[in-house]
This record gives C-alpha cells, structure tokens and sequence, in this order.
C-alpha cells in the first residue's frame, strides 16, 4: 500500500457510501466480519442503515435464477425473461431500484419493448416533479444548508423518522445561530402551507384573531432570516401533494424578494431520483413515459404504475429492487420478471408461478459497484464494493436481456 494512500493512515474500515438512504452519507463505515457474519455499520447507530446492512453476511450467495420456481443458471433464466417481454404488448417496469448505469440500460430495454417505466415511490416523486414542471421552484444541497441556513423548517414533520442523519448532516448543534423548527399545524397541511404562505406575503396580518400565534410567530421568524430552509418528504405528503410543494415554493419565492430561502426535499430512494435523472437526460422526459407508437410520452397521471396495475392496461412487469428484499413486487397475475435482492422470492399461484423469472442481482454499494445520485439533485457519489457476492449486477443482467429481445426480434422478422 503506498504512504499516499489515504486508506493507510486510517484505523478502521474505509469511509464507505451508504445507498439505503438518499442522503447517501459517506464518512462512515463497514466492519465485514468473517463470511456468514452480518456486516455491522461503524462511526453511526443509523437504525435504518443498521437493519439494512443486517441483510448481508459478507458471504457468496447460494441463490441462483428460477424459472417458474425452478432453478437454473443465468442464460436459461435471461432466455425465458426475452421471451415474456418479446410476447408482451405493453409491459410495465416497475421498482427501479439501482443506480445510474442500471438505469441506463432499463432506460434502453424500455425502449426496445416499449414499456412504461415508474418507480416503486413514483407516487411521492411525482408530487415535486409535477410542482417543478408547473410552476419551477429554488431548491438547495444538503451543504448549503449545513453552512449558511439560519432556519430550518420541517414542514412534514420530524424528518429523522426515516432520515436519521438529517440533522447530523445539516450540522444542527454545530453552530449557535442555527435554529431548527418544525411547522405548526393549522388544521390540515393544506390549510396550513396556505396560511403560512399568506403570512409570509404580507397577505394576512399576524395578529389576525384566525392565525395560530405559532404559525404567526413563524412567518415573522422566516422574513427575518437571512437564509431559510424549507424541508420537506414527499413521502409523507397526502393525494394532490403538488399543490402543498407549489405552495412551499410560493413561500421560497416570496422570501427570495427580500431575503433568501429555499426548499430541501427528501426522497427518491432505493434509486428512485438517480433513475429519474438518467431517464430525464437520455431521453428529456421523466419517469411515467415510454418510447411507444407515438414517440416519447410522458403522462404522469395515467402511467402510475399503481394505476396501471389496477386498470389491468399492462401484460407483464418486470420488476428490479437491488437494495432489499423490500419493496417487493405486486402480486400481479401476469407474466413476471423480477431483478431483486437474493433475499426477495417472488410469491404466488395460478398463472402467475408459471410465468415468472427472478434473478438474484447484486447490491450497488455491498457487492458492486455503482453511483447515485443524492436526495438534493446535484451530487453524484460513487459507490464502492464491500465484498464479493458473486452475483451479476442489474447493469449486466438488464444488457444481456435487451441483447436477448433483439435476437428474438430479428428471428420473427425473418
């Protein structure tokens, strides 16, 4: 090892880049114990990281592809997923999960097939992307937070629930001038988002005898702070959530006329922005399109997944998870192919156990390699092995299928 390696001058296992959470910290890390010991997360207690990571033991996986509830080796089980894609009239790719160059080649067998792609939090993803398409909006970097917000206002509530580190990477409780507050309800959220927006914009007295004195109190506080931060989960937004993000947005805007703000959302796991990003570069649309008769589509409303799955307007889902065996594939009776965690087995009866291909793929971040793009937008980090599982990675998997669906494609055509 060279005396410039920075790994040599650190006791410990090297910072590793977590891909569990979209905040994606990367100063902790990873004690791999002997094979069939469970990997242990170091320098956090991270719960979410912790139970994560407890699904790995550092050991090659036994799990091979099946078909149909049947094992066989890879190029059986890639065969018969052409197949059942080859067959298909409008195929539905559901979950996702994996990273940029996994995205990037989905992105390319989407377009072969001519399916329509979501994510397993396309419901949640949706309500900031359409609020971005109508109206824009000013967003932040979990950096610029940490080092010039003055205010910070959860506006979903305490966002450590599902983001434990959240306050730790703000830097809250590292600097005096740093104040942290969540938003006050007045009734529902949208009557709240609503109201506050009011006050901010000077549209409302405070003293109004309808105002909370809490949520008075808070406009007061972000019109004289010199810069806020508005964060909030699209998760945990209710139906119509765009309508609560463009209001947020409105509060940004109007503090930008005088001070300055802006909004922090927290989202897009398990891959769901990083293929967002991809699909958006490679194609200029986002996810909820397909490349079908009439050229690129996007219609956020009528390609939900959910939607789609309910209506029976798909005749078979492919399905990727890589992360974990959570969130597992809907128990749709039609033709299945699912790309997960060796952890996930794909249930079911009837038709749908004999028509259904899972392939064990490898963990971008534990048993490959990868990169993902963070919670704020604006940061690729890379992601690096832990140990060899000896599994293929969804990239490899998904290119050796399109390879497969062409082949099919040119068989019939002669």
């Amino acid at each position: 090892m060279s005396e410039l390696d920075p790994a040599a001058a650190q006791p410990g296992p090297p910072p590793w880049t977590c891909p569990f959470c979209p905040l994606l910290c990367d100063t902790f890390g990873v004690d791999v114990g002997p094979p069939g010991t469970p990997l242990k997360l170091v320098g956090s207690d991270c719960p979410r990281a912790n139970t994560a990571l407890a699904e790995f033991d550092g050991a090659p996986v036994a799990s091979q592809p099946q078909v149909d509830g049947s094992d066989c080796d890879l190029d059986t089980a890639i065969a018969a997923a052409a197949s059942l894609l080859s067959a298909s009239h409008q195929p539905l790719f559901g979950g996702i999960g994996t990273d940029v160059a996994g995205a990037r080649a989905l992105y390319a067998l989407a377009c072969e097939t001519g399916a329509i792609c979501d994510a397993a939090q396309g419901q949640a993803m949706m309500h900031g992307l359409r609020a971005l398409q109508d109206r824009g909006g000013f967003t932040t970097t979990l950096a610029e937070a940490r080092t010039r917000a003055e205010l910070t206002v959860c506006m979903t509530g305490d966002p450590t629930a599902r983001y434990p580190e959240f306050f730790r990477r703000c830097g809250v409780g590292e600097r005096d001038d740093v104040q942290t507050e969540m938003l006050p309800m007045a009734g529902d959220m949208f009557d709240t988002v609503g109201l506050l927006a009011a006050l901010v914009a000077d549209r409302i007295p405070v003293d109004h005898a309808r105002v909370p004195s809490e949520l008075a109190a808070l406009s007061v506080r972000l019109r004289a702070a010199r810069y806020s931060v508005l964060v909030y989960e699209p998760g945990r937004l209710p139906a119509q959530g765009a309508l609560i993000v463009e209001a947020i947005q409105r509060i940004v805007a109007t503090l930008n006329r005088s001070t300055r703000a802006a909004s922090l959302s927290l989202g897009g796991g398990d891959g769901a922005a990083t293929a967002n990003q991809v699909f958006t570069w490679l194609s200029g649309l986002p996810l909820r399109s397909r490349a079908g008769p009439l050229g690129l589509e996007h219609e956020p409303l009528c390609f939900d997944a959910g939607r789609l799955l309910a209506d029976d307007a798909i005749d078979a889902l492919l399905w990727v998870s890589s992360y974990g065996p959570e969130p597992a594939p809907p128990l749709a009776d039609m033709p299945r192919i699912v790309l997960g965690h060796p952890g996930m087995r794909p249930q079911g009866g009837g038709t749908i156990a004999r028509k259904q291909v899972f392939v064990p793929v490898s963990t971008p971040g534990i048993g490959c390699s990868g990169h993902l793009f963070r919670t704020d937008g604006s940061v690729l980090l890379p992601l690096r092995p832990l140990y060899e599982d000896g599994l293929p990675s969804v990239d490899d998997v998904v290119r050796r299928l399109t390879q497969a669906v062409k082949a099919l494609k040119r068989e019939r055509a002669q």
